[in-house]
């Protein structure tokens, strides 16, 4: 007995779905929020590392340092989905009867207390001030800082 065979005729090739949410540095386009976003990312780090010492570094992970801050943004409507930046600590000891070094290194992903439905360009507006890990958010009564005071003690 013979097998039958189908053949699907060569149409166009199927449309790519369009993402619902994207990362800030590509809203509204690919790559077109690139210098907002990384130029308040840079801000956010001089600011964390101006206030490390004295706050978030002063305990086990004295090394605390941050990694990336990330924001989605809903392309139809511009509001973000969430802004989640993450950190990375170690403390090291020594064993002092083996002489090894013991390590306790940790991640941590602290999102910002952002109100729903906070456009992108809101919350650019509100953190263009000199010091915006300590500028209020828009729509609450809460900043940066706070949101990592909770996360990161």
């Amino acid at each position: 007995m013979t097998p039958i065979v189908f053949a699907l005729g060569l149409g166009a090739a199927p449309a790519m779905a369009i993402p619902e949410y994207v990362d800030a540095v590509d809203y509204p386009g690919h790559e077109q929020g690139w210098d907002a976003f990384h130029g308040l990312e840079r801000r956010l780090v001089r600011d964390f590392d101006d206030v490390c010492g004295d706050t978030f570094c002063e305990g086990e992970f004295s090394n605390l340092q941050a990694l990336r801050y990330r924001c989605s943004v809903r392309l139809a409507d511009s509001f973000i989905g969430e802004c989640v930046w993450t950190f990375a600590g170690s403390n090291a000891a020594i064993d002092s009867a083996t002489g090894k070094v013991m390590i306790d290194a940790r991640t941590w992903a602290c999102r910002t207390p952002l109100a729903p439905q906070t456009p992108i360009a809101t919350f650019y507006s509100a953190l263009s001030v000199a010091r915006p890990i300590d500028a209020t958010l828009p729509a609450t009564t809460t900043t940066i800082y706070e949101g990592l005071s909770r996360c990161l003690n």
